[in-house]
């Protein structure tokens, strides 16, 4: 079997693989909704869905550092990463240990590939499948709810001093798009840092649950009045995967 990741890579495996090291932890989620969990023998330290994970399966480090050592021991046939997620000084390291996977995911239709070639990739395609379906199912009723809220300004904040926001070109602009929110910083690059003293006009600053965790506390640290600020579930904004099943219903509470 000969597939193509999402860096245009080949990777060829002979029989599906039995060993799965994970290091993105909405793809360790998908696995395991994918009925694989039993495969999977390496996570990191941020695979929280589901919690039990973390203690039945061996820790490698994080998704920008990790234990080189304990993943050759771990032997696997895979080892799935992401452009985003993980650096490439992580891929050159872990060429020579397995076939590795690498996803970029931009957009939903990027994220029912992802879904599709795990399936293929780990034999599963008859429940991949099913998957996909349900979320154009979820998607386009969301889409046809979404059609009668009005288009709002706002910024979506993911990190505190320096302050970062979302910008373009990831996949929590896009899924701002899908909410009919004109992401206000969308005219810069990535995570890019600003000025929140300084702020463009906006109907809606969104506060973030990850990578920082906002709390009530750093309301006031911005100069804007507390009913333009909202906390949202960033896992629902960022985790491609499975996690997007239940994010549509999440996104019509917010308006």
């Amino acid at each position: 079997m000969i597939i193509t990741d999402f860096l245009s890579r080949t990777i060829q495996f002979n029989s599906a693989p039995n060993r799965i090291v994970s290091l993105v932890p909405s793809q360790t989620e998908l696995l395991v909704d994918l009925g694989l969990e039993e495969k999977i023998v390496g996570v990191t330290k941020f695979c929280v869905h589901p919690k039990h994970l973390r203690s039945s399966k061996t820790l490698v480090g994080g998704t920008k550092q990790v234990h080189l050592d304990k993943i050759e021991r771990l032997n696997p046939d895979v080892i799935l990463c992401n452009k985003e997620e993980n650096t490439q000084e992580i891929v050159n390291s872990l060429e020579h240990v397995a076939p590795i996977h690498i996803s970029d995911i931009k957009t939903l239709k990027d994220n029912n590939r992802l879904i599709l070639d795990y399936g293929k990739i780990f034999n599963v395609e008859h429940k991949a499948n099913q998957l996909v379906q349900q979320l154009i199912y979820e998607t386009n009723g969301f889409k046809a709810f979404i059609t009668t809220q009005p288009e709002l300004k706002v910024g979506y904040l993911i990190w505190r001093n320096p302050w970062m926001a979302v910008g373009n070109d990831n996949f929590i602009q896009h899924m701002l798009e899908v909410n009919r929110f004109q992401n206000v910083f969308q005219h810069l690059k990535r995570y890019p840092e600003i000025d929140i003293h300084n702020l463009p006009e906006l109907d809606l600053l969104l506060l973030s649950s990850e990578p920082y965790p906002f709390k009530t506390k750093h309301l006031d640290d911005i100069p804007l009045p507390k009913e333009k600020i909202k906390f949202v579930d960033g896992e629902l904004f960022s985790w491609y995967g499975s996690r997007m099943l239940k994010s549509f219903e999440y996104f019509k509470s917010l308006r």
